[in-house]
Parts: C-alpha cells; sequence; structure tokens
C-alpha cells in the first residue's frame, strides 16, 4: 500500500505547481460560480492536514490560529492575499508533510479524538485522518484544476 504521506507530496507538487504558474491576480480571482479561489484552495488543505492529524491528535499544530480562522472548512475568500501569504502557503506544502513524517517515525502520535466527517467519514484513527486527508486534498485538486479553467 502507497504511503499517505508520499501521495500528499505528489498532489501537493501540482498544487506548487499551480502556485509558480499563476500570477498574484489569478490566485485571489474568485470565478463567478465559485465562492473561493486557487490560493484559498491551496492554503486550505494545509489547514485541513493540521487540523486531522495534529489538532485530533491533541498536539500542537505548525500553523497559527489566524490561518486555521481563515482558511478552515466554512471559510471562503474574504480578502486578497499579498505575496508573502502565498510564499508562506508554499513553503507549509512540504514543511509541514516533511514534519509529519518525522513525527511518524518518532511515533508522537499517541490519542485521536473521534471525528465525524462532513462528507460521512467517522474519522476514528491516526491512519484514517492520514487517509481521508489524501481524499480530501484531490477533492479541493479538483476544485483547484476547475478555477484554474474558469481564469
Amino acid at each position: 500500500m502507497q504511503d499517505p504521506i508520499e501521495i500528499a507530496r505528489v498532489n501537493r507538487k501540482i498544487l506548487e505547481k499551480i502556485l509558480d504558474n499563476h500570477s498574484l491576480e489569478q490566485l485571489n480571482k474568485v470565478p463567478e460560480g465559485f465562492s473561493n479561489n486557487l490560493i484559498w484552495n491551496i492554503a486550505h488543505v494545509v489547514v485541513t492536514q493540521q487540523l486531522l492529524v495534529y489538532k485530533l491528535s491533541g498536539l500542537p499544530m505548525m500553523i497559527d490560529d489566524e490561518m486555521v480562522d481563515k482558511y478552515r472548512k466554512g471559510t471562503k475568500t474574504e480578502e486578497v492575499v499579498n505575496q508573502e501569504e502565498v510564499d508562506k502557503v508554499k513553503a507549509l506544502l512540504f514543511s509541514t508533510l516533511d514534519q509529519t513524517e518525522k513525527d511518524l517515525k518518532a511515533d508522537i502520535f499517541k490519542g485521536f479524538k473521534e471525528y465525524p466527517t462532513s462528507t460521512g467519514f467517522v474519522l476514528k484513527s491516526l491512519q484514517g485522518a492520514l487517509n481521508f486527508n489524501n481524499f480530501h486534498e484531490g477533492i479541493h485538486l479538483g476544485y483547484v484544476l476547475a478555477l484554474k479553467k474558469s481564469l
């Protein structure tokens, strides 16, 4: 079976290419019929991974509360993002996965709070969260590709 971190890395390389190949204006544009933009979707996957893997395990996240509040489930694009924030999101795409991989090897995950997702899955373990995270990131990659076509 494929390692969930490896799967996430492949997905995030695609997202990184989106960041690299679109202007700040394109990253911030919310096309008609959408409620979010490219950068929101990309930042959202970073935030969600941290919430699913670290927060539900009772561990500190690698992102701040401000980022969580801006990009968590139920939020939408509220403001234009500057290049500094895009760069921060881009760095977090891989630094969060690298740290998760280290933390998995160090076996720091000891507990997990069961969580029912909005798609109907009930996450009962860290492994379930890692697997669901990839499903979730795939959904948002689909949104990103649709947004890209709408620009």
